[in-house]
């Protein structure tokens, strides 16, 4: 069974997005609230549909739930920039697109706290979701609309819907 790598190493950052250390993604994510960047990315097509993917049940956070198109942790050595490109490719199987930087904020949970980094792009090329999400699909935003607050999706997703369309 997959399960997420609770070794992995994080830069920890303060709000501007400074790194003032390194922990484990078990330590960030066992309730200490240690802030750690993410990278989003909000992938619409030409018709304004937006690809989101199916978060797997193994998922240590928000597990079975419909999320942003790509989010991934910064591995600790690496930019946010070189993490947006890595997960798009892991995530995805994209490797030509254009992000739009459109915001950052933090994000906390009963069991963590994030700085995300969030992007869109506009991408009508093949998708090739990964054995790490349980599939995903593009929705028109009516529908999204339509079952936003009834559990179908991450917070975080639900926090950034308005921030992108």
């Amino acid at each position: 069974m997959n399960q997420d790598n609770n070794q992995e190493m994080f830069p920890l950052v303060d709000e501007e997005g400074n790194i003032i250390g390194a922990a484990t993604r078990g330590e960030c994510h066992n309730g200490s609230k240690l802030l750690h960047p993410v990278v989003h990315l909000h992938v619409f097509n030409s018709r304004g549909e937006l690809y989101l993917q199916k978060r797997p049940e193994w998922k240590d956070i928000q597990p079975g739930k419909w999320d942003t198109a790509v989010g991934g942790h910064v591995d600790l050595g690496e930019s946010v920039e070189q993490a947006l490109r890595r997960e798009v490719r892991e995530e995805l199987g994209i490797t030509e697109f254009t992000p739009q930087q459109v915001t950052h904020y933090v994000f906390e949970s009963a069991r963590e706290r994030e700085l995300v980094f969030t992007y869109k792009t506009v991408y009508d090329g093949p998708v090739t979701p990964s054995d790490e999400l349980d599939g995903g699909r593009f929705w028109p935003i009516e529908e999204i609309r339509a079952n936003l607050g009834k559990g179908v999706f991450t917070p975080n997703f639900e926090g950034e819907i308005e921030k992108i369309i």
